[in-house]
């Protein structure tokens, strides 16, 4: 038996695959890697919101991972996240910056957000084609989440490039070193603020490290890192992947240029089509359960595919079609449960703002290339465009 899911032709559009393993059952047995271990893959709408609201379902990796004798060197700060927790120590750091990403708190962030947009948008060239990707779907959260921690612009391209190879699918030995350059990186930022403190965001976790909050310092350069690198790389994807969505629609694509106004309404469905994080982080069982109908023992991963649950026809008829008059409100692209991703409402702004102002200045924008000719990233973890080249 080989795993279907590490076909090539997977990468540039999984949903027939899925579509095919959700038809046999929504919940099935992966082959074992070599050297490596047996897994489940959930592919349908209610086992996948069922698995992401089991406490059963542990995300606490150091405890699965310990005393088998990994060789891997991921520098701990990525290793044990907020991500990587099971409550009440997610709870208890989750609390800490929740604040930073309410819809009220991310309302004061739009105006940046536009002004950051129009600056990046100022630079495609005219006349020739621009990268949507590298030219506005990369850099536009990278420069808000910095800004969020303060982190200084010279430093943003490092950033950027360490981020990019932290999800460099089967390049393990790459993954290692970014991640320790990222820690390394922060672990000098923060001691420059300790000594230099200002009112951004990192500013005040550090407060709450030396304050009464007692977060101890693993735990600060963790969230540091984590919120720097999950701020900014799934809305990278999550933006090319609803911009190219909308060129291959003209019918909706002119429905929001003919109306900008309607972005904010379509986004859900927009995230639905496409989702940007391609499978949820690990999970593993803590005891024998029955999901979906399968019966999965103790103590093996569990791999939640967000995409695939959005494209289940059980939850969203003809689940293929991009449908902006649907409501999408109930799709897993963030997750779902007590994981569900912090930082929604701050992509979600991103990605409406950056659409409706492109759709706004350039309302001819179309593919440069055929879509067959896209590469896509090399990885399950997220799904994303390498490069969108367009023409406005």
């Amino acid at each position: 038996m080989t795993d279907p899911t590490q076909d090539p032709r997977f990468l540039h559009n999984p949903y027939p695959t899925y579509a095919a393993m959700r038809s046999t059952c929504p919940v099935q047995p992966l082959p074992a890697s070599p050297g490596g271990r047996p897994s489940y893959l959930v592919t349908g709408y209610h086992e996948a919101r069922e698995a992401l609201g089991d406490a059963r379902l542990s995300k606490d990796t150091a405890t699965f991972f310990a005393g088998k004798g990994s060789r891997r060197r991921l520098h701990p700060a990525l290793a044990h996240t907020m991500l990587a927790s099971d409550p009440p120590q997610h709870t208890r750091l989750r609390k800490l910056v929740t604040k930073a990403f309410t819809t009220g708190a991310v309302a004061e962030l739009r105006p940046f957000i536009a002004q950051v947009t129009d600056e990046l948008l100022d630079q495609w060239p005219a006349g020739e084609p621009a990268d949507f990707v590298a030219d506005l779907a990369v850099p536009l959260p990278v420069i808000v989440i910095c800004e969020l921690l303060g982190i200084p612009q010279a430093d943003r391209p490092d950033i950027q490039r360490w981020s990019a190879q932290l999800f460099a699918a089967a390049q393990p030995d790459a993954i290692d070193t970014a991640s320790h350059a990222m820690a390394d990186y922060m672990t000098g930022l923060i001691t420059a603020k300790r000594q230099n403190p200002g009112t951004c965001l990192l500013d005040r976790l550090i407060s709450a490290r030396d304050g009464n909050d007692h977060l101890s310092e693993e735990e600060l350069l963790s969230l540091a890192v984590l919120l720097l690198v999950a701020g900014h790389e799934t809305t990278t994807n999550a933006l090319g992947n609803a911009a190219l969505a909308l060129l291959q629609h003209p019918t909706e694509l002119d429905r929001l240029r003919d109306n900008p106004v309607q972005v904010p309404a379509a986004l859900d469905e927009l995230l639905r089509f496409d989702s940007s994080v391609s499978t949820a982080t690990f999970r593993f069982t803590t005891k024998a359960i029955t999901l979906g109908g399968t019966d999965i023992p103790a103590g093996v991963p569990v791999l939640v595919a967000l995409g695939a649950a959005n494209r289940d026809p059980k939850r969203f008829p003809a689940p293929d079609r991009l449908d902006l008059d649907r409501d999408a409100a109930a799709h897993l692209a963030f997750g779902h449960g007590i994981h569900r991703c912090l930082g929604a409402p701050l992509a979600k702004a991103e990605v409406e703002i950056a659409l409706r102002t492109v759709l706004t200045r350039f309302p001819g924008i179309r593919l440069a290339q055929p879509p067959s000719e896209l590469n896509w990233r090399r990885t399950r973890l997220v799904r994303g465009l390498e490069s969108l080249p367009v023409l406005t």
